[in-house]
C-alpha cells in the first residue's frame, strides 16, 4: 500500500469523526502521543517506540486530512528533492 492509499483509507474511516472534534483536539491528541513516544524512547523500549511512532503518524495524517494538506507533496519537495539537513544545528 502506498502513502496516498494509506492517507485515503484513514480519511474514509476517520474524517467524519475528526470533523466532529476540532483541530485543537486533534493537535492535543498528537502531543499526547508524542509524549508517549518520548517516554518509550527514554526507556529504549523498541516495541513501544514502534507503536508510538505509528500513533504519531496516524495523528499527523488525520491532521493532514482535516486541513486537506498535501503532505506527500511537501515531504517530497522538502526532503527528497532538496536536503535541508545542511541548515540544521546538529549537536557536536
Amino acid at each position: 500500500m502506498d502513502f496516498r492509499e494509506i492517507l485515503e483509507k484513514i480519511r474514509k474511516r476517520y474524517y467524519e469523526t475528526d470533523l466532529k472534534s476540532s483541530e485543537l483536539f486533534l493537535l492535543a491528541v498528537f502531543f499526547e502521543e508524542a509524549g508517549e513516544l518520548a517516554e518509550a524512547v527514554r526507556k529504549k523500549d523498541a516495541e513501544s517506540i514502534e507503536e508510538e511512532l505509528a500513533d504519531c503518524l496516524f495523528m499527523i495524517l488525520s491532521l493532514a486530512n482535516y486541513f486537506n494538506a498535501d503532505v506527500e507533496r511537501r515531504l517530497i519537495e522538502k526532503y527528497i528533492e532538496s536536503d535541508p539537513s545542511g541548515r540544521w544545528d546538529l549537536p557536536s
